[in-house]
């Protein structure tokens, strides 16, 4: 009985190991968030200068990313954060992946000392240690009062915490709390 059993195990992980690496699916839907650097499992290829203008132009360059689509991104279990926004000093209900759940989809490879370059289309670029990442509990908010953000307004994406329960930022301006949380997030580096 034993050896039926360890054979079958063995002809079992012959089978696994011989079977060829599962390709990542590439996004189904237009990228909306593409995470560059550090990453072992990509699902695109090298930045093209000409399909890929805005990161082009903003000097990004990879040979190999993973690209999310809308659908992709609201898979990832979403948080809730209640921070109150500098815009109109009210508390505002976000929702979203943890920052580190989706570069961690993304198949990253990092620490606690890793930096996170957050970048908007604009071209602005903030850096967060992943450490500051995960004490802060950053996310990528998709939805702001329960809707979708358009682009033009604060979206689709916004790197973003709740300023309003990390010691050290809530007794700060609100002005002062949001330097780190571009929104119309559309690239993130691991470096």
């Amino acid at each position: 009985m034993k050896k039926r059993q360890f054979l079958g195990a063995a002809a079992l992980a012959a089978v696994a190991a011989s079977a060829p690496a599962r390709a990542a699916k590439p996004a189904s839907g237009p990228a909306l968030l593409t995470v560059t650097g550090a990453i072992a499992r990509p699902n695109r290829g090298k930045l093209d200068p000409v399909k890929d203008q805005m990161m082009h132009k903003q000097k990004v360059s990879f040979d190999q990313a993973w690209a999310f689509d809308f659908a992709a991104l609201a898979a990832l279990p979403a948080i809730i954060i209640k921070p109150t926004l500098e815009y109109d000093a009210k508390p505002h209900t976000l929702s979203g992946p943890l920052l580190l759940d989706v570069v961690k989809a993304a198949g990253a490879r990092f620490d606690d000392d890793s930096k996170l370059l957050l970048r908007a289309v604009d071209g602005y670029v903030a850096s967060v240690t992943v450490a500051q990442a995960r004490a802060q509990r950053y996310i990528v908010a998709t939805h702001l009062d329960g809707a979708t953000m358009p682009l033009g307004g604060l979206g689709p994406l916004w790197a973003i915490y709740d300023a309003d329960k990390v010691p050290g930022m809530a007794g700060k301006p609100l002005p002062e709390r949001f330097g780190a949380c571009p929104w119309a997030l559309y690239h993130i580096e691991v470096a």
